[in-house]
C-alpha cells in the first residue's frame, strides 16, 4: 500500500530499558526524629520511648518510610532503630534517610538483582522520560549493568536517542 506508515522502531531489534517499570509505587512518608527531641536536639530516653508508644503508626500503613533527623542532634545509634521497629509493622519498607534518598536506595538494591540476559547482544535504549522522579543515579547504575551485555546503548526516546556506547 502506497503511503502506508510503518513503525520502524516497533519492527527493530531495539530493546527499551525503562527504569520507570521498576519505580516503587505507593505513598512515601518521612519521619523526622527531631519532633521527639527536647528542643529538637536532646534525646531523653524515657520521654522518647513514651512519645513513640503514643505516636499513630497506622498512618504509615503500606507506605515507604524514611527515618531521619532534621537537626544536627547527636543521637545514639539505637534511636533510629527503635523508630524503624515501631514503623515496620505498618510500613511496606523503612529506610534511613529522606524521601529523595529512598528511591536511590531502592534502585541501588534492585538493579544488581535484575536479569540483563534479555539485552545480550542487542541495541538497548535507556528510556529517558518518565512520569515518576527516577533518580539520576539509577540511570548510571543501569548503564553499568547493561554495558557488559548490550551491543550498543543509547539514552532518550527511539526517535531522538543519544548514542552512549557501542561494543567494538
Amino acid at each position: 500500500m502506497e503511503g502506508e506508515i510503518v513503525n520502524r522502531v516497533a519492527e527493530s531489534a531495539l530493546e527499551v530499558f525503562d527504569l520507570e517499570d521498576y519505580y516503587p509505587l505507593g505513598a512515601r512518608h518521612e519521619i523526622d526524629m527531631a519532633q521527639w527531641l527536647a528542643d529538637g536536639y536532646v534525646l531523653r530516653e524515657k520521654e522518647f520511648r513514651q512519645a513513640l508508644k503514643e505516636h499513630d503508626w497506622s498512618q504509615y500503613e503500606g507506605a515507604i518510610v524514611g527515618v531521619f533527623c532534621s537537626t544536627d542532634a547527636i543521637l545514639p545509634g539505637w534511636a533510629s532503630l527503635l523508630v524503624s521497629m515501631h514503623a515496620a509493622p505498618f510500613a511496606r519498607r523503612v529506610f534511613s534517610g529522606r524521601a529523595a534518598q529512598l528511591d536511590q536506595l531502592f534502585y541501588a538494591e534492585l538493579l544488581p538483582s535484575l536479569d540483563y540476559e534479555p539485552y545480550r547482544d542487542k541495541p538497548v535504549i535507556i528510556k529517558g522520560c518518565s512520569r515518576h522522579p527516577v533518580p539520576e543515579n539509577a540511570y548510571l547504575l543501569a548503564a553499568q549493568f547493561l554495558q557488559p551485555v548490550a551491543r550498543s546503548i543509547m539514552y532518550g526516546e527511539a526517535c531522538s536517542a543519544v548514542p552512549l556506547y557501542k561494543r567494538r
